[in-house]
């Protein structure tokens, strides 16, 4: 069979995915288990996988989605007991006394909050987060779930203590071969080499998109769920978003540079928030004249609330912010002090396994750490709560019934795209002697590209995040082929593999079973293509200005700064400055901001 034909079919999945979720705006309860099929019949019959492969790969994807619809459980059932104990109604008003202003509310809470909680736990965790407590806020569910979707991207790569560079491009390039390559680079050590050898450069190439993302974020709210439907209202805060995202990245890239991937994204949103809430609080750079809040909840789109109903229930005893806001704070102490290597925590709790070793006689094997889940956290966390905010057990276990209801209705979607996933990564070895289908795809793109390979890089490592829902895995899966291609094409291969690296963290915006996730912690369930719809230009925007910088890096030294890869990335932030530049005379002309209010139910 041609490569170009084996490629359009490993493709496949994928465009099923592309064509009735996001295409013909299908749930994913119904796209995904298309998809699955697709993917099992081109294991068996092209790919000639044997059927005990292909249900191992299938059963370790329901573990995997039973874990997810741990955490999806544990986050609803935290944003539930706020909401019962009134502790959520007192850090609705605390947020009033920071600013009213919706496009300040989300760059703390979804740039700054998620990308610490993205350092500590990952793996979706701050969606799970952040997204609900938007909800609780008053934000519509859509925009929250686009929000918490979007900004996904520049701490991804250092999320969960590091896990995407220190276990995925870690373990995706560990051979003898190139530890003597670290070595002759004069890493001794192999951590070292990967994490001052490569995640260093990621961490410079995250900054360089990472500075006009809280813009992007702001801006797409404005548009999609504004009264008057304008990017421009959202460009109006430019000024803080820019400070914002630099509060951010600033001390992201210090830290990557002298402590390694540990806590670039951590540290960079804690200092962040650090930084912003109290300048926000003193109007710093904060946009003059009315707040902007979304319409009222009457007019909006049928399509932007979800089933979960945030109400107003204020405390039966008073409540101060800092009891109010201590549960998130707790959920922030306990997942750091259970992802930190050297805190005894974290070995005690993964000994507590679920383990299904060696499925069906295969080398498949499927695993839960369930104490270590942020299920566990989440659900730690509210029985503290439940004392703290001194509730009465009718109000918890009011919380927890409407928790197992949302839950379950995301069980439907996820129990088909997991085991999608694990079909389509587990597709090697088959009787054909064909590549696993995404190393496939991967092939035919690199010997499409040549020498514009870091071009695309990128894209491959987002391929990898949008299947198989983990930055982690897609650097598992592609690092060593990344590398590869660098050596092939005569260019630093350590800068390939970082490309590689952003890219999978972009991929984690429009990843379908993170949708999946995000949407069902609000009740959004069925509506998932409209959010890639929506993410899917900050997902091209996040790909591509990394990837020109890195071309631009990689061949400037051996011919000149006058490149393509410099005129795309000259041509994108003169386009930004441009558009800044002009955007006061567009806002003119827009009628006045919805009324400075307080925040809606």
């Amino acid at each position: 069979m041609s490569t170009g034909l084996l490629a359009i079919l490993s493709l496949m999945p994928i465009l099923v995915v592309a064509i009735f979720l996001v295409g013909l705006k299908w749930p994913a309860s119904k796209a995904m288990p298309i998809s699955f099929v697709v993917a099992v019949v081109l294991a068996l019959f092209v790919w000639k996988v044997p059927g005990a492969q292909v249900g191992a790969a299938t059963v370790n994807g329901i573990v995997t989605a039973i874990t997810l619809l741990y955490i999806i459980f544990g986050s609803i059932l935290l944003l539930n007991t706020l909401q019962e104990s009134g502790g959520l109604q007192t850090i609705r008003n605390g947020f009033t006394d920071i600013t009213p202003d919706r496009r300040i509310q989300v760059i703390i809470v979804a740039w700054l909050f998620g990308s610490f909680i993205e350092g500590s736990s990952g793996f979706g965790t701050p969606a799970a987060v952040a997204v609900p407590l938007m909800v609780g806020l008053g934000f519509p569910a859509m925009a929250a779930v686009v929000a918490g979707m979007m900004i996904q991207s520049t701490p991804v790569s250092f999320g969960a203590v590091g896990t995407p560079m220190l276990t995925g491009v870690s373990s995706g390039l560990k051979t003898v071969e190139l530890e003597a390559y670290a070595s002759s680079l004069g890493f001794s050590d192999w951590h070292n080499f990967i994490a001052f050898g490569i995640a260093n450069k990621v961490a410079l190439l995250h900054v360089t998109a990472g500075i006009l993302m809280p813009l992007f974020v702001v801006a797409f709210m404005t548009r999609f769920f504004g009264k008057n439907k304008s990017f421009s209202e959202g460009l109006a805060v430019w000024p803080f978003a820019i400070f914002a995202a630099l509060a951010m990245t600033v001390p992201y890239l210090i830290v990557a540079n002298l402590l390694g991937p540990e806590f670039p994204s951590m540290l960079g949103g804690l200092i962040g928030l650090a930084i912003v809430v109290p300048a926000a609080k003193k109007g710093f750079l904060m946009p003059k004249g009315e707040a902007w809040d979304f319409d009222e909840k009457k007019n909006w789109d049928p399509s932007w609330t979800g089933s979960v109903e945030i109400q107003n229930i204020a405390a039966k005893n008073k409540m101060s912010g800092l009891v109010a806001w201590m549960p998130y704070v707790l959920i922030g102490l306990t997942l750091v002090a259970t992802r930190v290597s050297f805190l005894p925590l974290a070995t005690l709790l993964k000994k507590a396994k679920i383990v299904i070793p060696n499925i069906f006689g295969t080398s498949i094997s499927a695993s839960w750490e369930i104490l270590f889940s942020p299920g566990s956290a989440f659900i730690f966390v509210t029985i503290i709560t439940f004392f703290l905010h001194k509730m009465d057990g009718a109000a918890y276990g009011r919380a927890w019934k409407s928790s197992f209801k949302t839950m379950l209705g995301a069980g439907s979607a996820l129990i088909f795209t997991v085991p999608m996933v694990q079909v389509f990564m587990n597709s090697g070895g088959g009787l054909a002697g064909f590549e696993k289908m995404p190393i496939v795809l991967a092939e035919a793109v690199a010997g499409l590209a040549g020498s514009a390979w870091p071009l695309f890089a990128p894209t491959i490592g987002g391929l990898g995040a949008f299947v198989a829902g983990s930055n982690t895995v897609s650097n598992m899966m592609f690092s060593l082929f990344q590398f590869g291609v660098g050596e092939r094409i005569a260019v630093d291969p350590t800068w390939i593999v970082a490309l590689q690296a952003v890219g999978g963290a972009a991929g984690n915006i429009i990843c379908v079973h993170n949708v999946v996730a995000a949407s069902a912690v609000v009740g959004l369930l069925g509506k998932e293509g409209l959010v890639i719809r929506k993410t899917f230009f900050p997902f091209l925007y996040y790909a591509f200005l990394p990837a020109a910088i890195g071309y631009s890096i990689i061949y400037t030294p051996a011919s000149s700064i006058f490149n393509i890869g410099t005129i795309i990335a000259v041509a994108v932030y003169t386009a930004a400055i441009v558009i800044i530049a002009t955007n006061k005379g567009r806002l003119a002309k827009l009628p006045p901001m919805t009324p400075n209010r307080k925040i809606n139910a």
